[in-house]
């Protein structure tokens, strides 16, 4: 009698589960476009860019969408076979831009860039760690700069730490533009303008000096864009980026952000503050590529300036 060597006792062998991606070792160095379109044979340029925006190739278990990324010997690219499986979809966070190095975001007010002793899991940093999780349980997210928690817009975390400590190190040299678009009180003196300062961060709020007096030195470049019905509205640029740096410069003007009671705005038009860092731009950690972000500037700014 022939013996059933299948080690499962004479039944049927357990089919596998189906393998979720498809992988391909690299060999030899190469842009992802090129190497995808060589080893998935036939495949366009435009079905390897949709599969980017789809977020569902991965270099080395981190999400990659950009098309030039350079991949090097020992790498592995998968392509995921679970469609939606990497989708990120969140009411106060939007995901602009992931590589395997980085991730851009639209952050929305309300909500805390980094986690804090009393507040943890309601912050941007909780929800894209989570998410980053999906792909490999030892993935994470590091920190490299924050917008208050009233303010939304464009920030962007580091996926290693290495690369968080070269964009911190670096980041005066990185970052080549960073504005803000916010609606002040009253009708702005100047169309244009700079304020210097030293803030020292006194907890509650910041102080600012006009002299030296121990604190950071801070410095707001700052242009009118319109004014109208007692209201000013404003695209400010950061050289520097303190705590409350806008919020503090602003009121050190007599112009305080609208909805800021902290720092001396009396009425909430908008029902939040009205603060957007709406562009962000820099020079790719290991690339060295331009990356520049940019979103519109909110809605319900525009329609407070609309002249009635």
């Amino acid at each position: 009698m022939a013996r059933n060597n299948s080690g499962n006792n004479g039944r049927r062998p357990i089919p596998r589960a189906a393998a979720k991606y498809t992988i391909y070792p690299v060999n030899e160095p190469a842009e992802l476009m090129e190497f995808l379109m060589k080893k998935m044979d036939g495949i366009s340029r435009t079905r390897v860019k949709a599969l980017l925006a789809n977020r569902v190739v991965l270099v080395d278990n981190n999400i990659q969408t950009q098309y030039n990324f350079p991949l090097k010997p020992g790498m592995k690219v998968q392509v995921s076979r679970e469609k939606n499986k990497h989708e990120f979809r969140h009411p106060m966070l939007k995901i602009l831009y992931e590589d395997a190095y980085l991730i851009v975001v639209e952050k929305k007010e309300g909500l805390l860039s980094v986690a804090t002793d009393h507040q943890k899991e309601r912050t941007a940093q909780h929800i894209l760690n989570e998410y980053v999780k999906r792909t490999h349980r030892n993935n994470r997210i590091f920190v490299v700069h924050r917008l208050d928690r009233e303010t939304s817009g464009i920030m962007m975390y580091a996926k290693d730490e290495k690369t968080q400590h070269t964009l911190r190190d670096n980041w005066h040299d990185i970052v080549y533009d960073r504005r803000y678009v916010s609606i002040v009180m009253g009708d702005m003196e100047k169309d244009q303008g700079t304020v210097r300062s030293w803030l020292t961060d006194r907890k509650l709020y910041v102080s600012s000096s006009p002299v030296d007096d121990g604190g950071k030195l801070s410095i707001t470049h700052y242009r009118t864009i319109k004014r109208a019905n007692g209201y000013s509205l404003m695209e400010l640029q950061l050289e520097t980026g303190r705590k409350n740096q806008i919020r503090v410069h602003m009121q050190s003007l007599g112009h305080p952000v609208v909805g800021d009671a902290r720092y001396g705005c009396e009425t909430d038009p908008l029902g939040r503050l009205a603060l957007h860092a709406f562009k962000l731009c820099f020079y790719h950690p290991l690339t060295g590529e331009r990356m520049e972000f940019e979103t519109p500037y909110p809605a319900p700014f525009k329609n407070l300036m609309l002249r009635k």
